[in-house]
């Protein structure tokens, strides 16, 4: 996935956090998903967010805590974005079969966390050496994901 540089004036997000417009369509520019869920850097210090619309713009929110640093809205932030976790090209074949196969699972699974993406990963990668087992926790998983669950019961 591609890193997006730009910058960009932020705004007022309301209710003490602040608004940094996207001046891309994550969709295009990575892949369509439910929720563009990013990392990166803003002026260089570490970021975790997720893409909204915002009084009708695509970008981000920064928390209070970034105004108490010093940030203020009006000011050019320098940023820089990827997609977070792994992603539809990073996961094995079968994999990405299954979820390609079942379109409902496979857009909840582009929609959650890497957290929960990398759980359910781990797991099914637990299996390498028993390729029956793989077969069955694809399956399992594929099924957990089409029910709107986003881990495993017991996890």
């Amino acid at each position: 996935m591609q890193e997006q540089h730009f910058t960009a004036e932020s705004q007022p997000g309301g209710r003490g956090r602040m608004f940094v417009p996207v001046p891309f369509d994550p969709d295009a520019v990575w892949a369509p998903k439910p929720v563009h869920h990013v990392t990166g850097t803003l002026n260089g210090m570490g970021i975790r967010a997720v893409i909204i619309e915002h009084n009708g713009q695509r970008g981000f929110l920064l928390g209070p805590a970034w105004l108490r640093c010093g940030l203020e809205p009006g000011e050019q932030v320098t940023v820089v974005l990827i997609p977070e976790g792994p992603q539809r090209p990073d996961l094995a074949e079968d994999v990405a079969a299954a979820l390609e196969a079942n379109p409902a699972a496979g857009a909840f699974f582009d929609s959650l966390a890497q957290f929960y993406r990398r759980a359910y990963l781990r797991w099914i990668d637990a299996t390498k050496r028993r390729p029956e087992t793989r077969a069955q926790r694809i399956a399992e998983m594929v099924s957990l994901l089409e029910a709107g669950i986003k881990q495993r019961p017991g996890t």
